[in-house]
């Protein structure tokens, strides 16, 4: 998959393409959709199949006072649209130039002569332009006048839930990262480094892995069945998002009970990536370490069951 990261980047006889321009941010189910219908379509009329995105995300530049939290940051999204098999990425620097540009100037300079648009692919309620003012109708009205094919996207629902990063960003802060899941078609994932932590994990309970300090969305305070994985290898385990109060501490943490733990060779570059798969509790103030060190016996336990019934299910489901 190539890579532009200015509109200057794209080579002048790069096209025909079939594009689509959005913020990508999660490149959840509703988008990898759209995406997969310009990969197959471009197939077989020898086009490129492209994604526009943006860097920053709009949202930072437009409302800086939102303290907007990303589902994916940049890097993660890029893996996550190759995945998705398009050949290439535009990521257009979001600043105040491209925000002033009109829906037509869009249209014109980007879509038509730089990539040389045969089709444009977008959702129903795709909106460009400065101030948001294009929407899909305008969309078409250009492509009449400008050469290329419009396709609108119907909103996607999944048992009755809109899938939309909107949506995915609600149900991550409300805790509830198995329904997340669903609209992802994956697990909700963080990507980062090991963190120092204060030592209580080794010292009082269990082996434990604090991640660094992490900017982007993570889900609500509590406890969490993931997998983390740290390097190469994955681990089933358990993970406490919050501010560990029996401790009295009032620092942040993300701190991870890996299960059949064993000892790992760490570097302050070594990559951590925790998935979340479901909610076991909120996080509490313990009356001890004595009793919190039970709770995290039961929270294991729980997820070792969890994970016991989820082997089975796919071990299952290969039988098929």
């Amino acid at each position: 998959m190539q890579v532009f990261h200015k509109l200057e980047d794209v080579p002048a006889d790069f096209g025909p393409a079939l594009v689509s321009v959005g913020n990508f941010d999660g490149v959840h189910r509703a988008h990898a959709h759209v995406l997969q219908q310009i990969v197959s379509r471009s197939r077989a009329s020898q086009a490129k199949a492209v994604a526009v995105t943006f860097d920053p995300h709009p949202t930072r530049i437009l409302r800086p006072d939102a303290d907007f939290k990303l589902l994916t940051p940049t890097a993660e999204k890029l893996r996550l649209l190759e995945a998705t098999g398009i050949d290439a990425v535009l990521v257009l620097p979001f600043g105040r130039d491209l925000s002033l540009m009109t829906p037509r100037q869009f249209a014109e300079r980007i879509l038509k002569k730089r990539l040389h648009a045969s089709e444009v692919h977008e959702g129903f309620n795709f909106r460009f332009g400065h101030k948001a003012s294009g929407d899909m109708n305008l969309m078409a009205e250009l492509g009449r006048e400008m050469g290329f094919d419009v396709k609108v996207y119907p909103e996607m629902t999944l048992r009755g839930e809109t899938v939309s990063s909107s949506q995915i960003r609600k149900l991550l802060t409300a805790g509830r990262v198995s329904r997340a899941r669903h609209l992802l078609a994956r697990p909700f994932c963080i990507l980062g480094t090991p963190g120092r932590g204060r030592g209580y994990g080794s010292k009082y309970t269990v082996p434990t892995i604090n991640l660094a300090r992490y900017e982007e969305l993570i889900p609500r305070d509590g406890v969490y069945i993931t997998w983390t994985r740290v390097g190469s290898e994955r681990f089933d385990s358990v993970t406490n998002v919050g501010n560990r109060p029996t401790f009295g501490a009032d620092l942040f943490a993300i701190e991870t009970h890996l299960l059949d733990f064993h000892p790992l060779e760490l570097t302050p570059e070594t990559e951590v990536e925790i998935c979340f798969l479901e909610r076991l509790r909120d996080e509490i103030k313990f009356p001890s370490v004595d009793t919190l060190r039970e709770q995290i016996g039961r929270d294991v336990k729980k997820a070792r069951r969890y994970f016991h019934l989820l082997k089975r299910a796919s071990g299952n489901a290969g039988k098929h």
